[in-house]
């Protein structure tokens, strides 16, 4: 057992269960980290921040390169991985008894030999220590050590590489703020107090580890695509006019943590009508509303994997003929593009193919208007169909595109169409898995042909067997609105 070695609650208020992951072995992290010894050389060390500490009582998620290399989720933490001896050692905080009579157990340096034997480094260390084991190990005599460090931002949650890099031009452009990045600030430290020390990004090379998923990471993201489809198959059920957006945001997130998962992979698109248009539409506050379309984009975050599953549905429940014809062309596009995924060929030569398909599927076909034939026809140029990596980040790290694919690649296949004239949006998103032979589905089972679409939304759902109760003084809301004009 393993709680004894922790030693802070008594055995009877002592957790059942171990206060670390149980989804990668220390041999799968060990071989992590030998890639990186590989990668930097004899020359040279590498240093992994863990994430810092939350303030106020939000729950602690550890930053995804650092869990990826070691899954401590201890804040404070640090990872030295010593190229010249080929030697891992980790960092933290020493123990918080009155914290942990709060909380729960924490990982800390008292834990030295359990984390050795559940991570499988070669040494725990107080925090203290990693400026005197720079000087202690020689790693400062000449010739001078590289000193490797992830500068890209950290991920630690329901966040992405693009939009963080997005929040940091915003806080750079803001006068009153300008802070530098957390990673900015440890690596001018790290200069700062050992000049001899070269520092380069460690960034590329944790990114191209990530972009090939291993099976252990694999079944994660098969259990967190599960989730997301089985959140949106309810708000497909949830669905009716009168409801707002928000309550099937409700709806999902019950089934999301109803299975295990932590919380949100990212915020929630949830979007009716025309609010669909903007894309990343984060709000939820509409009425969903007779004639329009509702598009659901949302994956949850499950033990530090996630997913992106996309679908778009009537709200009362049936596809006008106009509403038909673009989207069954979306989900002859989606077909068409996993038609030509496997290893070897590129995004280049799978979306070149699929168009090719796809105006062989356009002969004879019409639709509603021409802006609706135009959408489609500019559709078959759109190089956007073809998306990004996922895994611990819903747009995750490494290279998909420009690239051969290999087995073990996951991304999104996102076909999508917009007719400005209507500020309308369509389109759904599938997770692809590259195998040895070819490409899996793995949120293929979530609803798209229309007969399977419009059974589930005749379903019951959650929000409809557990209605929301009134506000007090509040009149309720209007159940039908009429159709938008």
């Amino acid at each position: 057992m393993l709680a004894p070695l922790f030693g802070t609650p008594s055995p009877a208020s002592a957790q059942s269960r171990p206060w670390y992951q149980s989804d990668f072995t220390a041999t799968e992290f060990g071989e992590r980290r030998a890639r990186v010894f590989d990668a930097i050389g004899s020359q040279a060390i590498a240093i992994v921040q863990g994430a810092s500490g939350l303030p106020g009582f939000s729950v602690f998620r550890q930053s995804n390169d650092f869990y990826y290399l070691c899954g401590v989720e201890s804040a404070h933490a640090y990872l030295l991985l010593n190229g010249r001896s080929r030697t891992a050692t980790l960092y933290l905080p020493r123990r918080d008894p009155a914290r942990e009579r709060s909380e729960g157990p924490i990982l800390s340096v008292e834990d030295s030999v359990l984390l050795r034997q559940l991570t499988g480094v070669n040494r725990v260390r107080p925090l203290e220590a990693m400026a005197e084991d720079l000087v202690g190990a020689d790693l400062l005599r000449p010739p001078a050590m590289t000193l490797f460090t992830p500068l890209a931002p950290m991920e630690t949650g329901n966040d992405s590489r693009d939009e963080l890099l997005a929040a940091q031009v915003r806080a750079a452009g803001d006068p009153w703020d300008g802070r530098p990045s957390r990673e900015a600030h440890f690596a001018q430290l790290v200069r700062t107090r050992f000049p001899q020390l070269d520092v380069r990004d460690l960034s590329p090379t944790l990114d191209a580890m990530r972009t090939i998923k291993s099976p252990s990471e694999i079944a994660l993201i098969r259990e967190a695509t599960r989730i997301a489809g089985l959140g949106i198959i309810e708000a497909m059920r949830s669905t009716k006019p009168g409801v707002y957006e928000y309550q099937l945001d409700a709806a999902a997130k019950y089934v999301f943590h109803l299975n295990g998962a932590r919380g949100d992979g990212y915020a929630s698109i949830i979007a009716g009508g025309t609010n669909a248009f903007m894309g990343h539409y984060f709000r939820k506050s509409d009425l969903l509303r007779n004639g329009d379309l509702v598009l659901m984009d949302y994956a949850p975050d499950y033990r530090y994997y996630t997913s992106d599953v996309t679908r778009i549905w009537p709200v009362n429940g049936t596809f006008t003929p106009a509403q038909t014809a673009l989207y069954e062309y979306i989900v002859a596009y989606r077909d068409a593009l996993f038609r030509h995924v496997r290893p070897g060929v590129t995004a280049d030569e799978v979306l070149d193919r699929a168009a090719a398909d796809m105006r062989t599927y356009l002969e004879g076909k019409t639709f509603a208007s021409p802006a609706h034939r135009r959408a489609v026809d500019e559709g078959l140029r759109f190089r956007g169909h073809f998306q990004h990596p996922v895994g611990m980040a819903v747009h995750d790290v490494g290279r998909v595109r420009g690239v051969p694919l290999k087995p073990g690649m996951v991304f999104t296949i996102d076909p999508m169409i917009w007719i400005p004239e209507e500020q309308l949006y369509i389109r759904i998103e599938d997770v692809a898995l590259v195998t040895a032979d070819g490409v899996e589905n793995l949120s293929g089972f979530v609803p798209s042909r229309i007969a399977d679409v419009q059974r589930t939304i005749a379903e019951s759902g959650v929000v409809q067997a557990f209605p929301p109760a009134p506000a007090a003084g509040r009149r309720p809301e209007p159940r039908q609105p009429e159709p938008r004009r």
